[in-house]
Parts: C-alpha cells; sequence; structure tokens
C-alpha cells in the first residue's frame, strides 16, 4: 500500500498529536506502567474516563457510520491513529471488546434500532461489553458450544456456561453465542444474542490469574431470559456472525498490539540503558544489543503486516483469515521480549512488587507472567496456525 499522506490524513494527523500533547495525562505518562503495563483493575475508573475523553475529542470509532457517533473516515486514518497513540505512549482504552468486536458486528447485522440503541454507549464507554464464545468443552472447537436459548414466547431462556470471559465482572453486555436448535447440524443451529449481563440468573465468578489479577471470568446462566429483539444477524444465523466478529477481533488486536509492543520496547530499551553490567549500560553488551535489534525489526514488521491488512480493507473487503499471522507474530515477539526483561535485569528478575529492591517497582514481573497467556487468549497459537494452513495455503485438514 501507499503509505504516503493525503493533506487531509496529514491534517488529521496533526489534529491527534495536537490533542495528545494537550490531554495525555500526567498522572500517566509519569508512571512507570505507562510503558509496559497491560490494564489492571485499580486503573479501570481511569481508563474509562480516558475513553470517554477519545470519544468527546472524535478520536474513537474513526470509520463508523456518523450517524451512530462515528467519523466516517477510512482504516488509513485509524492506522495514523495508532501509529500516534504509540508515539505518544498514551493509555489503552478500556471498552476494547466493544469498539474492536461488537460495535463494528452491530453496524454489519444490527439493525436500526440496535445500532441506534447500543453504538454510541460504545464509544463513549457507558457500557462495556464481553465475549460470551469459549465454553469448558468448546473453546477452539466453538462449533461444539452447548449453551443453550430455548424459545419462550417473545423471548429466549438462557442455559449454560462460558470461561475465559475478559472483563465479565465489568461488563454490562455480552456477545453471547447459544444453540437454538439442537437438532441442526453442529454450525447451523447456533444463534448470536446481545446479553444484559445484569440480567436474572447471570453470575459472573473470577478467575485467579498467575499474576494475581481476575480479568477472566466463568459466567453462569441459569434461566436467563433475552428478548428475542436481542438476536443479531437472524436466528441459526450465529455462525456467520460470530465469525465476522472474530475477523474484527483480529483486526483490533492488530491496531492495538502494535501500539502496546511499541510502547513496551521502547520501556525495554529505557531499562537496557538504565541497567548496569559489569560497570556499562546493559545496551554495550553485543548479545544484548543484537537481540533488542531483533525485537526492534520484528515489532516493524508487525506494523507493516498491519498495514498490509488496512490495505484489504480500504478495498472494502472484510478482515481474512490472513489476519491470524499477525497474532502469531505479536506473541512469540511479545513473549521474547518479556524474556529479555528477565534477563536485562540478572538476579534482579526474581524480586516482585513489594520488595524495596525490585526493579521498577516489579511491573516487568507481572509483564512477563501476564505474557505467558498471550498464546492461549485470542485464539491460540495452534489454531492460528491450522487456519493459516487450511484458509491461506490451502493445505488439507488435520
Amino acid at each position: 500500500m501507499d503509505l504516503t499522506l493525503t493533506p487531509e490524513q496529514q491534517a488529521f494527523r496533526d489534529e491527534v498529536r495536537t490533542w495528545l500533547r494537550k490531554n495525555l495525562p500526567q498522572e500517566w505518562t509519569s508512571r512507570v506502567v505507562a510503558g509496559p503495563d497491560v490494564p489492571r483493575p485499580e486503573f479501570y475508573g481511569f481508563l474509562r474516563e480516558w475513553q470517554r475523553k477519545l470519544h468527546e475529542a472524535g478520536l474513537l470509532g474513526l470509520t463508523w457510520p456518523k450517524e451512530y457517533g462515528g467519523r466516517g473516515l477510512t482504516f488509513m486514518e485509524e492506522l495514523i491513529l495508532h501509529q500516534e497513540l504509540a508515539l505518544a505512549k498514551a493509555p489503552p482504552i478500556l471498552n476494547i471488546l466493544g469498539i474492536g468486536m461488537a460495535g463494528p458486528t452491530i453496524i454489519a447485522y444490527g439493525t436500526e434500532e440496535q445500532k441506534k440503541r447500543y453504538l454510541a454507549k460504545i464509544l463513549s464507554c457507558e457500557e462495556i461489553w464481553c465475549q460470551g464464545y469459549s465454553e469448558p468443552n468448546a473453546g477452539s472447537d466453538l462449533a461444539s458450544l452447548q449453551t443453550k436459548a430455548a424459545r419462550d414466547g417473545d423471548s429466549f431462556i438462557v442455559n449454560g456456561q462460558k470461561v475465559w470471559t475478559s472483563v465479565a465482572h465489568v461488563s454490562d453486555w455480552m456477545m453471547l453465542l447459544a444453540r437454538t436448535d439442537p437438532g441442526a447440524e453442529r454450525h447451523k443451529g447456533i444463534t448470536y444474542f446481545l446479553l444484559d449481563m445484569h440480567s436474572p440468573g447471570v453470575t459472573v465468578r473470577p478467575l485467579r490469574q498467575l499474576t494475581g489479577d481476575a480479568e477472566f471470568n466463568e459466567v453462569f446462566f441459569e434461566n436467563v431470559r433475552v428478548p428475542a429483539e436481542n438476536i443479531l444477524g437472524g436466528l441459526n444465523n450465529g455462525w456467520q456472525v460470530g465469525i465476522t466478529t472474530l475477523m474484527y477481533e483480529r483486526l483490533a488486536l492488530g491496531f492495538g498490539l502494535q501500539v502496546r509492543m511499541r510502547i513496551a520496547l521502547d520501556a525495554l530499551i529505557e531499562l537496557a540503558k538504565r541497567t548496569k553490567k559489569n560497570g556499562e549500560s546493559a545496551t554495550q553488551d553485543p548479545l544484548i544489543r543484537q537481540k533488542l535489534a531483533q525485537l526492534w525489526i520484528d515489532t516493524e514488521v508487525f506494523r507493516y503486516t498491519g498495514a498490509r491488512a488496512v490495505t484489504k480493507l480500504l478495498k472494502g473487503e472484510l478482515p481474512g483469515p490472513e489476519a491470524s499471522t499477525g497474532k502469531i507474530w505479536w506473541c512469540d515477539t511479545h513473549q521474547r521480549l518479556q524474556d529479555l526483561a528477565m534477563e536485562i535485569q540478572g538476579p534482579y528478575q526474581q524480586l516482585t512488587k513489594g520488595s524495596d529492591w525490585a526493579v521498577e517497582h516489579g511491573i516487568w514481573q507481572y509483564t512477563f507472567l501476564r505474557s505467558r497467556a498471550n498464546s492461549v487468549e485470542g485464539g491460540t497459537t495452534e489454531i492460528q496456525r491450522n487456519i493459516i494452513g487450511e484458509r491461506v495455503l490451502g493445505l488439507p485438514k488435520g
């Protein structure tokens, strides 16, 4: 693709830079967590307010139609925005599943009433969304899901369980896949619902992770009533709608993860500069320098791979299975980045938050542990490789 900016795109970039320079929260940029950290529970309130400000400035939902709170721009402007967010080391947004997945899917399949009801509140972070796909016996094999939704007049009664549901504990709505026709073929008896997480019968139980946080959850449904008007994309058409959401998930991850990767790499380089090895900066160690250089190269590869995905979108095509390559690339690169952070710290890598001698308050230890989940979340690396092999390379299944 041609990355030369048009005058209009240049003006948009200047607009974003000016706004960030004036509005970037000092309490974020002054903290170490502005570099390698991921959204943590103690920052949820702060990140909700940050997203609200971005929305009021017209910097969210850039490609969404204007009548639903967007700006009707292209994915090129979206790419420019994320590049500027990375350069400014800006905080992430809290409602990433709503903006990256629920919103675009509602725009693609929703009724006019659904678009007017949900989209604006997604952008403003008034309502946070989570994704109800994975189940204890239907993770990678999503078509095996067993959560049921039985018709009862103008509503459906939902019973079942979901697992690994990110931010369900603070979510207002869920993108729910449930089986509505048990007698149909596996892919044809599923319906996509917009489920109110405050409905009677919804129970959220946290899953404590290696880091000590509980950002993932189990969600149980016991006779939860969902109005039929909350079906998205038609009865028993949930597989098609759900796959669209997954394609947008890959896209959202591609945009957002590019930003976080660049911020983390810059923070890692600063860590290496400050760390002494044999009396001099760790950046003077030839092996450390080589590893840092390779990470920089791989981060740039990730950025330009994302630009290729934007080319497809600018042609009016939906994100495809090629996006799986970006997920695999990010996972491998980010985990190597965190491994290097531990190597640079030497024996201090064993000290976590709470120790007076912990490097940068133990934030790198936290992000190292958190990075172990990268190869599982958002579609396991094994499944992503299967997708590439079957749908991109044309290899036989199995």
